[in-house]
């Protein structure tokens, strides 16, 4: 009886086919001029992330980042990735595929994100930038309560922080 119960589980399948970058680019519009500045810069970080079926279960996800570094009105540097995986993800519910998708996956590419920003930014000659480890269940968590407050709300917009 233990095996029925378990039969279920037994059937999901989860495997990382490959993981790549897609994309990667960098700027940095104000060199030289911006390395005679003192070097107190403001860091904004953009995350986002899609996932594309691709069929017989298989899906990329496509982590994107942007970091954008500013020395007072200055851009200092711009740099972009697009880290992508794709994953062998079979047998789970569709209750589950959600945070699999959104959560899960990109936060086994985040490292490699992570990497690549710090590679990119160590070429154009910058201080070394290590970004923190971050919470994709609670990113997930949030985009999926703005989805739920745009549902009934119909035609009304919120502004999301």
């Amino acid at each position: 009886m233990t095996e029925q119960e378990q039969a279920p589980e037994n059937n999901r399948e989860f495997a990382l086919q490959r993981i790549y970058l897609k994309d990667a680019s960098f700027e940095a519009p104000n060199a030289p001029a911006i390395f005679q500045l003192e070097w107190k810069p403001e860091s904004n970080l953009n995350l986002n992330t899609s996932a594309t079926a691709m069929g017989d279960d298989y899906y990329e996800i496509v982590l994107n980042v942007t970091l954008t570094s500013k020395v007072g009105d200055q851009t200092a540097y711009l740099a972009e990735v697009q880290q992508a995986g794709i994953f062998l993800i079979r047998g789970f519910s569709q209750e589950e595929m959600g945070p699999m998708l959104g959560s899960y996956c990109p936060n086994i590419l985040f490292p490699y994100a992570r990497e690549a920003i710090s590679a990119l930014v160590s070429k154009g000659s910058f201080p070394q930038m290590l970004l923190a480890p971050f919470n994709f269940d609670a990113l997930y968590a949030q985009h999926m309560e703005e989805l739920a407050q745009k549902q009934p709300a119909g035609a009304e917009s919120e502004t999301a922080h």
